[in-house]
């Protein structure tokens, strides 16, 4: 629990609802004036939008992160594209000092909606929220019980696609060992690290294999897990760190590897189509966004990502704003709904079989249904 707030378990979703809006169009007189007669056609004014400002301000991983950031700007533009803003405007944090001077920045500059990016807001969020009920805020990666008035909370539930994700590393690997980092210890981290561990944990028992997990052990009885996470100094842009932590994984005998990381996840990348060009069989899995898309460069190493539909969610938020709604709801992205899911196999795709394959399909299915529960195979 945090000092001004607490994470909404994920299980409870809010939904956003949406209105259209349009405009009028002029029109032409349908016959022609009587001769000699000086008469004016009729314009009917075309209505103009109203002016309405959209703003953003991320967290310190910054813009070109290639995953997490860059795609909540995404939506931010996404929803200028769309209507819903008239003007937009996005500031960086390099510190986390900057949080509140960015968010008070916009906050003069007019900004009548403001996103906030990543769980290290949330407290923060809570605050300038407060202190201005007429803006409408939300934030990625957070939510609050009892939500706040004018506050949509953004997150997701990676660790049902993170569980796939973990099926799927386990039936593609060829030496039975997983490699994850982190980048900070939180929630949105460590939800995908827990949903990685509970698909290998799923696929042995179906299987009767032995797949095992390096980086990442799950928490038992509300302790906290234990696992590898980037220095806590630069967790989302070390691409250092998530260059030499992949290679250790594949001196252990990983062959996949999943970096909740960031932009540290790069690294990662590196160092697996470096390992491949020496001739090995190594692949990663992204984060966020289909970083086969996002990340050119790097087709031949990305397996899949697990994905979280932050763009969409967050111009829906901002649609809600436009339309005259302040918040006080939590939006919860799951494989239902399609806020989280798993990305395409793209160039990989002949590494997947048929039959593993059907059992992603399956797996997917009783998530949904409830049969299968992520927390039932974290221990």
């Amino acid at each position: 629990m945090r000092s001004s707030s607490r994470l909404l378990a994920l299980g409870a979703s809010a939904a956003i609802i949406f209105a259209a809006c349009g405009g009028g169009a002029s029109t032409a007189p349908t016959t022609a004036p009587t001769e000699g007669a000086s008469t004016a056609p009729t314009e009917t004014p075309v209505e103009s939008m109203a002016p309405f400002k959209a703003c953003l301000v991320t967290d310190t991983g910054g813009l070109g992160d290639k995953g997490f950031n860059d795609n909540a700007l995404k939506g931010l533009k996404d929803a200028l594209a769309a209507g819903y803003a008239t003007e937009i405007k996005n500031l960086e944090s390099k510190k986390d000092a900057d949080y509140a001077s960015n968010i008070d920045l916009l906050v003069t500059d007019g900004c009548q909606q403001i996103t906030t990016v990543g769980f290290n807001m949330g407290d923060i969020t809570a605050t300038k929220a407060g202190e201005n009920t007429d803006i409408a805020f939300s934030i990625v990666d957070y939510a609050y019980d009892p939500a706040i008035a004018n506050v949509t909370g953004i997150v997701f539930a990676t660790e049902q696609a993170g569980m796939l994700a973990g099926y799927l590393a386990a039936g593609v690997s060829a030496t039975g060992k997983i490699g994850t980092y982190g980048g900070l210890p939180i929630p949105p981290v460590t939800d995908f690290m827990d949903g990685l561990y509970a698909g290998i944990k799923y696929y042995n028992q179906e299987k009767g294999t032995n797949v095992s997990l390096l980086g990442w052990t799950p928490g038992v009885g509300g302790a906290a897990g234990t696992g590898v996470f980037a220095p806590a100094d630069n967790p989302w842009g070390n691409t250092d760190f998530g260059n030499n932590q992949a290679k250790a994984f594949f001196q252990e005998g990983a062959d996949i590897v999943l970096p909740v990381a960031g932009g540290t996840g790069i690294g990662t990348f590196t160092a697996a189509k470096q390992a491949q060009g020496e001739g090995k069989k190594v692949y990663a899995i992204g984060v966020d966004t289909d970083q086969y898309l996002t990340a050119p460069g790097f087709e031949s190493v990305i397996l899949t990502s697990i994905q979280k539909i932050i763009d969409k969610a967050v111009a829906d938020a901002i649609k809600l704003a436009h339309d005259g709604g302040l918040g006080g709801t939590n939006y919860v992205g799951t494989l239902e709904n399609g806020g989280v899911g798993l990305a395409p196999f793209h160039d990989l795709s002949n590494l997947v079989s048929a039959d593993l394959s059907s059992g992603l399909d399956a797996l997917k299915a009783k998530i949904i249904d409830g049969s299968v529960k992520v927390a039932d195979y974290k221990s």
